[in-house]
């Protein structure tokens, strides 16, 4: 645990000196596009290991970082391409957001089965989120 927390500092110590060193808008965009690279080898390594183990956390943590890569790269080449309108409003993006629910509903139903909660459970966070989001975006 503590040298997580060493890691995090490093990390964080190294943005802000590219940040001090180069603009924040570098700094975000190096850091930005590393991590986007490092969800599309993690989702790749978790499908692998869903394919050689079988596992349903696997599958979901695959699904998980595949969407994560997929939204997050959308809006890394939306910035670096200088935010074209073609990627602004485009219906693809939604297939990606998409990946990513379904990375997150596998994971609660494999926390459900793992508390051995009625099958059902899993529903309760995500029909959750999805009105409180709901919610949200028509009050605000």
């Amino acid at each position: 645990m503590k040298q997580a927390w060493i890691l995090f500092a490093v990390v964080a110590g190294i943005l802000l000196g590219l940040s001090f060193l180069f603009g924040f808008g570098t700094a975000y965009a190096i850091g930005y596009g590393a991590i986007t690279l490092m969800a599309v080898a993690i989702s790749l390594t978790f499908l692998w290991l869903w394919y050689k183990r079988t596992t349903p956390l696997a599958l979901g943590m695959s699904f998980s970082w595949a969407g994560a890569a997929s939204v997050m790269g959308w809006w890394w080449l939306y910035a670096l391409l200088d935010r074209p309108a073609v990627l602004l409003e485009n219906d693809l993006l939604l297939f990606f957001l998409a990946l990513y629910c379904v990375g997150a509903i596998l994971h609660f139903t494999v926390i459900q089965a793992s508390l051995s909660l009625p099958r059902i459970a899993y529903a309760v966070p995500v029909v959750g989120s999805v009105a409180l989001s709901a919610a949200l975006y028509i009050y605000l």
